[in-house]
């Protein structure tokens, strides 16, 4: 009996452990959903209860140094990298909602969920008024 009880506990813990691992803090590369190509890397952090995305590195040449001149506010003419750009996402069930995304190209900000598909895989999508119009990128965990 205590063998039994010994097991269900352990196995309690390990999934406990892997539902826990299962967060989308960390580092990812974005794709563009347009081209194909790795575009940056992105550290997504925890903050106060709400996510929040930051962009580390610029992959591309053509984009280092960049301005976020299209940006309005405070963000405008910041560099994009260092940039948080992700904001305010909070955990609803699968998705972190509620939050939005800067797209730094066109200086445009949309409503934002995230998901993820698996450890290593996340689901972005931007979109204004309704979620099923809008674009949407997958990233990739950076280990």
């Amino acid at each position: 009996m205590k063998m039994t009880h010994a097991f269900a506990t352990l196995v309690f813990c390990l999934f406990s452990l892997t539902i826990f691992a299962q967060s989308p803090v960390g580092k990812w590369k974005t794709v563009d959903d347009e081209t194909g190509k790795a575009k940056s890397y992105v550290e997504i952090y925890e903050q106060n209860g709400k996510l929040y995305g930051k962009i580390t590195q610029l992959l591309l040449e053509a984009d280092k140094g960049k301005l976020c001149a299209e940006c309005s506010g405070s963000d405008k003419g910041k560099p994009i990298e260092g940039l948080v750009f992700l904001k305010d996402l909070e955990k609803d069930g699968k998705y972190y909602e509620g939050g939005t995304i800067l797209d730094p190209k066109n200086g445009k900000v949309y409503t934002c969920y995230i998901e993820l598909k698996g450890a290593d895989k996340l689901k972005v999508r931007g979109y204004i008024g309704i979620a099923a119009l809008g674009r949407t990128q997958y990233w990739y965990r950076v280990k």
